[in-house]
Parts: C-alpha cells; sequence; structure tokens
C-alpha cells in the first residue's frame, strides 16, 4: 500500500479529463466574473496599469513598505514624489500624481489621499487587527459555506521576547476562536469528509515566528527553540478541537520546518489528536521529493488522523530566484510558470490518489488548477467533500463564492493584524497580484476563458 502513496503516477494527465476540467474552469470562471461587481472595476484597471510597468510597480511596493512609519501626510506625499520621480513612463495618472504629491500645496491632501488607500488596500486583504475584530466577519463567511484559516500576521522574529509573544498570540486566538466558534450555525460540508470530523477552528502558524534562530547553518539551535513553542500550541489545539496548520516559507527554513512537525506528531500524545498540517509548494524543483517524504512519515506514523497537506505554487519566488544568483546556485524553483503549473498538477493527483492517509487541500486562484484537481478527485471516486480548495482573503473573493456555490468545500485564508506587522505580507500579495505571469492579472486584463484554461 506504502508503495502506491509514495509513487504513484506522476505523469501528465490523460487527454480525457481535458473536456471535463475545461467544463468545470468556464462554469467557475462565468461564476466569479458575475460576482465582480463595479466596485472593482477601478482595482483590476490599476492592477493592470502596474503590472505592465515594473518601474511602477518598484515604485508602489516601495511605498506601501514605507506608509506605516511616515509621522504625517506630507512626509507619505514626499516619499510618493521621490518614488514616482523615477518611473520613466507611466501615462497621464502617473504625471498627475507626480505633480500634486510635489506640489507644496497639495502634498499633504495628496499625502492623505495616499495614506488611505495603502489602509483601504489593507482592510482588502486582512480581516481585522485583533481576534475579536475578525470574528464577525470570520463567521458571517462560515454562515455563507465557506470555512477559513487565520493567520496571525508577524514575520520572522529578531528576539526570543518575540517569539513568545508569537506564541502567545496565537495560544489565544486557539481560545478565543474555539469559543467564538461554538455558536456558529451547523455546515455539514465544512464539517467533516469521508475521513471524520474536521475542526471549525483552523490557524495557520509560523514556526519563523516562534523563534529567532532559523539558520541553516545550525538547524538545530533554531529547531529546539520552536519545539516548545510548537508543542505548546500542539496541545492548546488538541485542548480545544481546533486544528493547527504549519506554513511553510522559505528554503531557509524548510527541513527546520519540516522535520520539527514530523517529529512531533510522531509522539504518543498526538496519535488522536490534533488535526494538522503542511504546505508543499510546487514551484520548488524537488517538491515531489518533499512529498515522498511526508507520505512515508504519515504512513508510518501511529497516528490515526490523517494528516492535511496544502499544495500552494509558493510565494518566494523572487526571493528563491535573486539568493540563488548571489550566491552562484541553481535557482531550487522552477523558473517557467508553466513548468510549476505542472508540478502543481502532478502533485494534486498524487494527494487525491493518497486519501484518506492525508487530506489534499489545493490553495490555488488558478482556474486551470482548481478545475483540474477537482475533475481529477472526482474521476478518482472522492466526495465533493473530500478536497478542499483554498484561496487568499483580498485576491480569491469572487473564486471563492464560485467554489462554494458549485458545492465544493472553500476555505480562505485570513491575516489578521495591524499594517505594520502585516506589510510582508501585503507587499508579497501585491507582488503576486500585479506578476505578468499572474492568472489574477491576465484574467484582469480580460484574457479568453479558453486560453486561462489550457493545459500546461
Amino acid at each position: 500500500m506504502l508503495d502506491t502513496f509514495v509513487k504513484g503516477d506522476v505523469g501528465l494527465p490523460g487527454a480525457e479529463l481535458e473536456p471535463e476540467v475545461r467544463d468545470l474552469g468556464r462554469k467557475l470562471g462565468r461564476s466569479a466574473s458575475s460576482s465582480r461587481g463595479a466596485k472593482h472595476a477601478a482595482y483590476d484597471r490599476a492592477m493592470t496599469l502596474v503590472a505592465g510597468n515594473e518601474e511602477l510597480r518598484a515604485a508602489l511596493f516601495r511605498l506601501v513598505d514605507v506608509a506605516p512609519a511616515c509621522a504625517n501626510p506630507a512626509e507619505l506625499a514626499e516619499h510618493l514624489a521621490a518614488y514616482l520621480d523615477g518611473v520613466e513612463a507611466g501615462g497621464l495618472p502617473l504625471i498627475l500624481g507626480l505633480r500634486a504629491a510635489g506640489s507644496p500645496r497639495l502634498h499633504t491632501a495628496t499625502g492623505r489621499g495616499a495614506a488611505a488607500a495603502v489602509r483601504q488596500m489593507a482592510g482588502r486583504f486582512i480581516v481585522g487587527e485583533t481576534i475579536p475584530e475578525a470574528v464577525p466577519t470570520l463567521r458571517e463567511f462560515w454562515t455563507q459555506e465557506v470555512a477559513t484559516t487565520v493567520d496571525l500576521l508577524g514575520e520572522a522574529t529578531v528576539t526570543r521576547a518575540e517569539g513568545q509573544a508569537y506564541a502567545d498570540r496565537c495560544d489565544r486566538a486557539l481560545v478565543d476562536l474555539a469559543e467564538a466558534a461554538r455558536s456558529w450555525p451547523a455546515r455539514p460540508l465544512l464539517e467533516a469528509d469521508s475521513a471524520g470530523p474536521l475542526p471549525r477552528v483552523n490557524l495557520s502558524v509560523k514556526v519563523t515566528a516562534l523563534t529567532p534562530l532559523v539558520r541553516p547553518e545550525a538547524p538545530e539551535r533554531g529547531r529546539e527553540d520552536a519545539r516548545h513553542h510548537l508543542l505548546r500550541l500542539l496541545r492548546r489545539a488538541d485542548e480545544v478541537g481546533a486544528h493547527l496548520h504549519v506554513d511553510m516559507e522559505s528554503m531557509d527554513s524548510r527541513e527546520l520546518i519540516l522535520d520539527l512537525v514530523l517529529d512531533l506528531l510522531d509522539r504518543p500524545e498526538f496519535a488522536d489528536g490534533p488535526s494538522v498540517g503542511l504546505v508543499l509548494q510546487a514551484y520548488l524543483r524537488d517538491s515531489e521529493e518533499i512529498l515522498d517524504r511526508i507520505l512515508e512519515r504519515a504512513a508510518g506514523s501511529g497516528r490515526r488522523l490523517p494528516l492535511s497537506v496544502r499544495v500552494v505554487k509558493g510565494a518566494y519566488w523572487d526571493h528563491e530566484k535573486i539568493e540563488a544568483a548571489q550566491n552562484g546556485w541553481t535557482p531550487p524553483v522552477w523558473t517557467e510558470k508553466v513548468e510549476t503549473d505542472r508540478c502543481f498538477e502532478r502533485i494534486c493527483r498524487r494527494l487525491v490518489d493518497a486519501f484518506p492517509l492525508v487530506r489534499p487541500a489545493f490553495a490555488s486562484h488558478n482556474l486551470r488548477s482548481v478545475a483540474f484537481a477537482a475533475t481529477y478527485a472526482r474521476q478518482a471516486g472522492l466526495a465533493t467533500g473530500d478536497i478542499e480548495i483554498q484561496v487568499l482573503r483580498g485576491l480569491g473573493d469572487e473564486l471563492q463564492e464560485a467554489i462554494a456555490g458549485a458545492g465544493f468545500r472553500c476555505r480562505t485564508y485570513c491575516p489578521v493584524g495591524d499594517m505594520v506587522s502585516g506589510m510582508a505580507y501585503l507587499v508579497r500579495r501585491l507582488l503576486e497580484n500585479t506578476s505578468n505571469a499572474s492568472f489574477l492579472a491576465s484574467q484582469a486584463a480580460g484574457s479568453d476563458l479558453d486560453e486561462l484554461l489550457r493545459r500546461p
């Protein structure tokens, strides 16, 4: 049996799947487009403009990054003028923005407008600064047949005190979310699959936020420092009946995270809980080898709960490429989008084939990827509720509605935190949304649906 899980058929899908993939993709695409109101039109136009101008993208990312540190609107306007001044071409909107930002009479008002725009942008992705602020939105999603996973914003820590504070926030969030979720209405599709019950509460955590000691050259120090924090959170999740999902980050921390989580789950105390998940990044060239390790460990574990595996394309592509170039390495990521898309589909097949050893979750805003995963799962005999499709709050809102409306279990990744702690997250999302290779950018630019659904 293990040989089936580990080896599997990893070739490209047969042509027989393609008509159904395209049909489902068209259905989801039409549904998503019909729910995209006029309020998004200006945003789409702006994203299309930014996607086509690398210098403008860089200028606006720098503005988003510096906005929380500006003392007043005038200071923000000064930064805006300086950043836009280096942009060669941007058309009339850029010229007007540059003149307003540099005008002594208008720069304060321009700064206020820029600050409001950044706050509005942050509000598109972040559901609240605190758990109590976020709970009404989480409940609304649940009522609409959409599950959520909460991410407490905060990137890599610098001190152990920061790691302790992040662990404390996660611990408190598990308790508060479990208390709030007790009053939510029953939603059978969100609460069970063929392998058993699914927790209402789902929290995503970052190991690098638990410890400042993540170092590729000395992984043991970081592993030990994070171990007691993660152990505490696993016990709390077990106590309140929540799911704990451990996010995967850059290559610097991947091995530490993978080994730490799998080793902790081998402890006898976690044989029956809590529900736990890992992330697999399809943009990494060795992602299928990592999947081999995960499936082998899951099959050899004494746990009686399936391990959840969320496959994503990956959010650190630029970082990995730049670091590899600086060090003269071969990039660990696929350098062409089509290669990542093909790898994503191969991993989808293997995760579906491994159910119920693992619970597969497919995180993507790419209609082709989503339609392929759902179609392959149906062809493999899985029930609709045996897979999960995940999207990001602020980027996948209309797709979320389409997925839930089509009867699939959808989970939305919901960041919680203030704008300062969320800046790195926000910039990565903007990079994703405005990349020339982005499905979202292509969709916003009006690309033909059949072309977007083409087999990679």
